[in-house]
């Protein structure tokens, strides 16, 4: 399936990997903070990064406790609502698309024991 990629995949892998350690404060695209880490996370997995695991979780959650606090700017709209297809990793793919619904509907405490999950499946 083809998905739209939120990020230009051409960016040397260190740009992308200050992008995740920076909680993507400083990219500006029109997806979900969490869409954009998803796809940094891909294409930094795909180059063989060892720390793309690591790196990604990271930042999904610095966004979840900017999420937590009442009030937060960070957008909810999900324009990529297919994205979790382009893992092959059904569980994975699974987790991420369940953490986005909770993260769409502003529900913190279920995504956070999501995001649980993810670290445990992209870190092993």
């Amino acid at each position: 399936m083809d998905v739209a990629v939120p990020v230009d995949t051409t960016l040397p892998s260190r740009d992308m990997i200050r992008a995740l350690r920076t909680g993507l404060r400083d990219v500006a695209a029109p997806a979900l903070p969490e869409s954009i880490a998803w796809h940094l996370y891909l294409e930094l997995r795909r180059r063989g990064e060892p720390r793309a695991g690591h790196l990604f979780v990271r930042a999904l959650k610095s966004l979840h406790s900017r999420r937590s606090i009442a009030g937060s700017d960070l957008p909810s709209d999900d324009t990529l609502p297919d994205e979790h297809r382009m893992i092959e990793d059904a569980y994975l793919a699974d987790l991420w698309k369940a953490y986005k619904k909770c993260i769409r509907t502003h529900r913190t405490g279920p995504a956070s024991q999501l995001l649980r999950d993810i670290e445990e499946q992209v870190t092993r």
